[in-house]
């Protein structure tokens, strides 16, 4: 039995049917998908929505059938768990990253400048945005039938307000609106029995991720009462940001000899080629064939196959954002997120160089058990900040707020290479903190009394 398995076997089952299915699978590939904001006017509306939804919402694994390969899931801010009339007492019982909201916590995470909540899409940020409800399906018509079951439920509760919604699909090529590959990489869950995408991860405790269950300290993540509204729920932080691909696309060729190096250049700061094949291991050439075989595409480790960044530079996306074995300040599992990537818009055509104003870019959802340890470690520490890999003054080359004035280093033999005045390739166009309940707290939601 190998290691992953012995920790596997000695850890916790968690109870996978009481946890949403958006919660914990992976999305399908393909995909279509759309986000529904909500604010509730009258919490008798509201607990007479959750009534609706309880049915429409799913739990558990992924089926076999693909047909069946769709789902709702259903998720709250701190305000809207205030306007369905949770008792004070739970509510004092949040987080306070949870309680105090995303635009609250802009500056700590780097949403300053063209990314600040005064610039945010609203109602991002306004505290209108009280449930917040996703549905994917791996074509347009599954996506459609579980919209309906949802739209009936919003659409008959007089007192429950439509105030946003976001449509997202993979794009024809597969690939975001940057052209490169995603949704890769998903985290070794001890308990939950889907296997991880990286043979190489031992399995990292539930609890990191899913709220009733020890972390990777041995200890309970901090769970708000009663124990079954917090037990099986998880933190959602739900992301809208534009992609500037016209600036992407003119620093690439800006700062390249020729088509050649311009595609090399793009992988370096990304971490991987367009087909998804890592630079640590596929250093020169993209390698398609490689990036297909799901038991090779995510089979790496930096610290043992790259450690001074001469493939995958230190501050590339990938392994800032998920750094595994690299040598680094802190302990990488402490830090671990699930990922949901998800694009929105049109994308630019090909070869193009210059904005068409067209909206485009990704509606990401990072989920956890801890937001101030999980996805703000991150967003303020790995991406924004490069003293935890011996960099200070740099940020992530792609998802760092830069503002024309960023640098990143790029590790070459004889010389380093430093870029320098790097743009803000990414936008913030806003974000909420919510949390995600189970199956079993979602009832108890919907069954409040004043």
């Amino acid at each position: 039995m190998s290691t992953a398995d012995s920790r596997s076997a000695a850890g916790v089952r968690v109870e996978i049917d009481d946890v949403q299915s958006g919660a914990l699978r992976p999305r399908p590939v393909p995909y279509e998908g759309k986000f529904i904001f909500l604010r509730v006017d009258d919490r008798h509306a509201g607990r007479a929505l959750l009534r609706r939804l309880l049915p429409v919402t799913s739990g558990g694994l992924p089926s076999a059938d693909r047909s069946q390969d769709a789902w709702v899931a259903v998720a709250f801010t701190y305000q809207g768990l205030r306007a369905l009339g949770v008792p004070q007492e739970s509510l004092d019982s949040f987080p306070r990253a949870f309680r105090e909201g995303m635009a609250a916590r802009a500056e700590l995470i780097g949403d300053v400048g063209e990314s600040a909540p005064d610039r945010w899409e609203a109602p991002f940020g306004t505290g209108d945005v009280h449930i917040a409800l996703s549905a994917l399906a791996s074509d347009a018509a599954q996506l459609g039938k579980e919209l309906e079951r949802a739209r009936v439920a919003f659409e008959d509760t007089p007192g429950v307000q439509v105030i946003w919604q976001q449509e997202v699909r993979q794009l024809p090529t597969g690939r975001t609106t940057f052209g490169f590959r995603d949704g890769i990489s998903h985290p070794n869950i001890e308990g939950v029995g889907l296997p991880g995408s990286n043979p190489q991860e031992t399995p990292i405790k539930a609890g990191e991720f899913i709220l009733g269950y020890p972390d990777e300290t041995g200890s309970l993540p901090p769970m708000p009462t009663p124990d079954v509204l917090g037990r099986n729920g998880t933190y959602a932080a739900v992301r809208k940001v534009h992609t500037n691909v016209a600036a992407w696309r003119r620093y690439l060729r800006a700062n390249s000899s020729g088509a050649e190096q311009e595609a090399l250049l793009a992988a370096k700061m990304v971490g991987r080629w367009p087909s998804g094949a890592p630079l640590t291991l596929a250093p020169e050439h993209d390698d398609p064939e490689l990036a297909a075989d799901p038991h090779r595409v995510n089979n790496f480790l930096y610290r043992e196959n790259d450690d001074r960044g001469y493939r995958c530079p230190a501050g590339a996306h990938i392994r800032r954002t998920n750094p595994r074995d690299s040598t680094i300040i802190g302990d990488a599992r402490m830090h671990r997120l699930i990922r949901r990537g998800t694009t929105y818009g049109p994308p630019l055509p090909e070869g193009v160089l210059e904005d068409d104003g067209a909206d485009r870019g990704l509606v990401g959802v990072f989920l956890g058990a801890h937001l101030e340890r999980q996805f703000e470690f991150i967003k303020a520490e790995w991406i924004n900040d490069g003293n935890f890999i011996g960099y200070p003054g740099e940020k992530d080359a792609v998802a760092g707020h830069h503002g024309g004035t960023g640098t990143v280093t790029i590790p070459e033999k004889p010389v380093r290479r430093r870029l320098q005045n790097l743009p803000s390739f990414v936008v913030t166009r806003g974000g909420e903190y919510c949390f995600v309940p189970g199956l079993r707290a979602l009832r108890w939601l919907a069954e409040l009394e004043d």
